[in-house]
């Protein structure tokens, strides 16, 4: 103890800020031991905490403990010196106690080294820089070590032979991690460090660093560090994880480049749309209002005309009675001023007996225009332009408002093809005029009826075919290459519905389709029937059923847009519904094909 405590110094023990002995020291989070209370007085009031010595600047205030390890060995020292301070010794030969670590000093270490026994007998006169010889016995110097200080396990323990091998072993001592390093060390696989030339095999997570022993011996020895091999593992697995992290990243930027540029498709279509639906409505209402001026100006004029020439008519007899009248007024004025009585009498009766005159009194030039019907007429113009504006203000402006609902309220078809399932035509339901083909995924009408059984499933009117997949729950769909026909129906259809004769093809009937005639009149089969405005010619059409939810939508498959939706409740079984139409006009002679769903596009 004598000699182990000789190789120690006050200044190993003596705090920085009141230069005495440590009394219930602490280590700041940079290694550096204080006493708890100087260095809590020393950040009392400071806006920063700083390292009194390193400076080293700390976000937060650390938490400071008591090193319980260094103020035993603090008390020890206390006990070997006297209490005093101990004689100083050279910067090689100093022993650093740091935390709870407590490693011998390099020149003892040799000293010890030098006077160990050989197997053999004798004293090894070289270390292992010196010649690379094992050192046989070097247990010894660790017992020594755990002798040195009473009552402490041993902090390490080194065995080095021919410096082809290294183990390095910590011990749980008080609490401490326990760590150990073997296998092959020399400098052939390994990195030198710099200031020891030792290998580098250690990694300090906490100053994120590959460092060798004696580095985690002087400078890391309070933190948590692990072989390299054990670090470059965790290190893997996390390049693996920034990996999966950053495909899934690509992916998600795939999918919005997608999402963006159908959107794009979509306004530019809405753009158009709604510029055709503005010309539309516009020139619509614009030519209401001219027509209604031309009405109304010719209508006045004519009402015009017509009351002046009344007026006119009117003047003229009114004028005829005031002469007749002035000339009565005359004879009467004659008569009352004759001085012939007799005469007078005579001829009173004839003069004061009045002539027969019109009753002027409720007679009046009719005054109205007979604008009332015109502007009534226009009136209503407005009022369904105004509803017009409403429809557009609440759903957008295109030509179809049930269309611009029902684009919003549906899924998108890059949705809807994850559903896709393999449908094929029941050739016991097909109309004696349809040709359909060995794999049972085209058809097309023919000139002529075939010799089929009339079985009971079979349509003997209606030129259509059913799928052979019955649809009883969950969402469904597939995709029917149309072509350039002119004429076809596409959707589903009860299980049970009347396929004889003359068909009412209606949801309430059991017939949910699209429809399409003379090339570019599309309608779904409601009721009434809904026309379906479609500025886009659609090639391949997209049908999807949702069983639970009750909806059949139908999407141009090419454009990725949706066309419409029914809505209804389905009780039993539907199946997919096919008709090529007739070939009247010999231009609608082309198949309907049932095609493989493409969700790469």
């Amino acid at each position: 103890m004598s000699l182990y405590g000789s190789l120690l110094s006050s200044d190993q023990f003596q705090c920085s800020i009141c230069l005495d002995i440590f009394t219930n020291p602490s280590s700041t989070p940079c290694g550096h031991s204080f006493c708890v209370s100087c260095i809590n007085q020393y950040w009392d009031g400071a806006k920063v905490c700083q390292c009194p010595l390193c400076k080293k600047t700390f976000q937060k205030r650390p938490d400071l403990q008591i090193n319980r390890t260094l103020r035993e060995i603090t008390e020890q020292f206390r006990s070997m010196s006297g209490g005093g301070a101990g004689g100083g010794t050279s910067p090689r030969e100093k022993s650093r106690v740091k935390g709870r670590e407590c490693a011998m000093p390099n020149a003892l270490l040799d000293e010890l080294t030098k006077k160990l026994p050989r197997p053999h007998g004798g004293v090894t006169g070289a270390s292992e820089e010196q010649g690379g010889k094992p050192i046989p016995g070097a247990s010894l110097v660790t017992a020594f070590i755990a002798s040195s200080v009473p009552d402490q396990s041993p902090i390490f323990e080194a065995t080095a032979g021919g410096g082809a091998q290294t183990n390095v072993v910590f011990s749980e001592s008080s609490g401490r991690r326990r760590f150990t390093v073997s296998g092959a060390a020399s400098s052939h696989n390994l990195p030198l460090c710099d200031v020891h030339r030792r290998g580098i095999m250690i990694y300090c997570r906490t100053d994120g660093e590959c460092i060798c022993p004696n580095c985690e011996t002087e400078a890391h020895f309070d933190h948590d560090t692990v072989s390299v091999e054990a670090a470059w593992a965790e290190k893997q697995a996390q390049l693996k994880e920034s990996e999966q992290h950053t495909q899934n990243s690509i992916q998600e930027r795939l999918l919005k480049i997608e999402e963006i540029q159908s959107s794009r498709s979509q306004l530019e279509l809405a753009a158009n749309q709604t510029t055709a639906g503005s010309v539309s409505m516009m020139s619509a209402l614009t030519a209401a209002i001219e027509r209604a001026q031309a009405d109304l100006t010719h209508v006045v004029e004519a009402n015009r005309v017509v009351a002046v020439n009344q007026a006119d008519a009117m003047v003229q007899q009114l004028e005829l009675e005031v002469q007749e009248l002035r000339v009565r007024e005359s004879t009467l004025a004659q008569l009352y001023t004759s001085d012939d009585h007799i005469d007078g009498i005579k001829n009173f009766a004839t003069v004061s007996t009045p002539p027969p005159g019109r009753d002027w009194s409720a007679v009046s030039l009719n005054c109205d225009l007979g604008i009332g019907a015109i502007c009534r007429s226009l009136a209503s113009e407005v009022e369904k332009f105004q509803e017009q504006l409403r429809g557009i203000t609440e759903m957008g402006f295109t030509p179809s408002s049930l269309e611009t609902s029902l684009v919003r309220a549906q899924p998108r078809i890059k949705k809807v093809q994850e559903y896709a399932v393999d449908i094929t035509l029941d050739c016991n339901t097909a109309h004696p005029r349809l040709l359909l083909s060995d794999d049972m995924k085209s058809v097309r009408c023919g000139d002529r009826h075939q010799l089929f059984p009339d079985n009971a499933e079979r349509f003997d009117r209606v030129v259509c075919v059913l799928g052979r997949e019955a649809i009883s729950s969950g969402r469904h769909y597939w995709e029917v290459h149309v072509g350039g026909k002119t004429d076809w129906d596409l959707g589903v259809a009860k299980q049970s519905i009347n396929r004889k004769g003359k068909i009412e093809v209606t949801p309430s009937n059991g017939y949910w389709f699209l429809s399409l005639r003379d090339k570019n009149k599309y309608a779904c089969r409601t009721e009434p029937s809904t026309d379906v405005h479609l500025s886009l010619r659609p090639n391949k059409i997209g049908i999807f059923v949702d069983f639970e939810g009750g909806q059949v939508s139908f999407y141009n498959v090419e454009a990725k847009l949706h066309i419409y939706t029914f809505n209804d409740n389905f009780t039993e079984c539907i199946l997919p519904f096919l008709s090529p139409c007739t070939n009247r006009v010999r231009n609608n002679d082309g198949p309907l094909v049932i095609t493989p769903v493409n969700t790469s596009e």
